[in-house]
């Protein structure tokens, strides 16, 4: 999977390029803007939208939060009492429905027993068009790495016959590109 946030020419809109010469540094570097963007935030935002996720829970409770937001449309819940073994489809609006309010899969009438690798949820996520916010982070980040060298630099300079690797978090983000990406990011609490 693994489909970019924005496009080459997008990015070029935005930064007001009109020559190729910078192409082969910005299709080598959105890829991985993109990538760091889904990395932080723990979603991908547009890699379920056409295509189908799957996962698998044991239940115990009375809903289940899918891993991608939001949810589009649920193709398939099933259950498997023989440890995944085989799995039997689930009745949409019998025996769960889809709670548009939070994205959540909730078991109609009771909890969802616990079994292991009870239950197989496949479904779409995401969104068809990146939220305005989003893009802008992505193209001011993809902006931040191009002024940077592709890197994060480190404060400090690194002794001769040493390297000084550093490792990006989100502390070391613009301000700016920060906020946007919390307001985006997954919370599994």
């Amino acid at each position: 999977m693994g489909l970019d946030l924005i496009t080459r020419t997008e990015y070029k809109t935005y930064a007001g390029i009109s020559s190729t010469n910078s192409d082969a540094v910005l299709d080598v570097l959105i890829p991985k803007v993109s990538d760091l963007v889904k990395t932080i935030c723990r979603r991908s935002f547009v890699d379920y939208v056409t295509e189908y996720k799957t996962e698998y829970f044991e239940g115990g409770t009375a809903s289940y939060m899918p891993e991608e937001w939001p949810v589009i449309s649920v193709y398939g819940l099933e259950v498997s009492e023989d440890y995944g073994s085989t799995y039997t489809e689930l009745t949409e609006f019998t025996d769960y429905a889809l709670n548009r309010a939070n994205g959540s899969i909730r078991s109609i009438n009771r909890d969802f027993p616990i079994l292991i690798n009870g239950y197989k949820l496949t479904y779409n996520a995401g969104y068809e068009t990146i939220p305005a916010d989003l893009k802008l982070a992505v193209l001011d980040l993809t902006s931040y790495y191009l002024k940077n060298d592709s890197a994060v630099h480190a404060t400090g300079s690194a002794q001769p016959n040493t390297m000084q690797v550093e490792y990006i978090t989100t502390t070391n983000l613009p301000a700016n590109i920060k906020r946007v990406l919390d307001l985006h990011t997954a919370s599994y609490a």
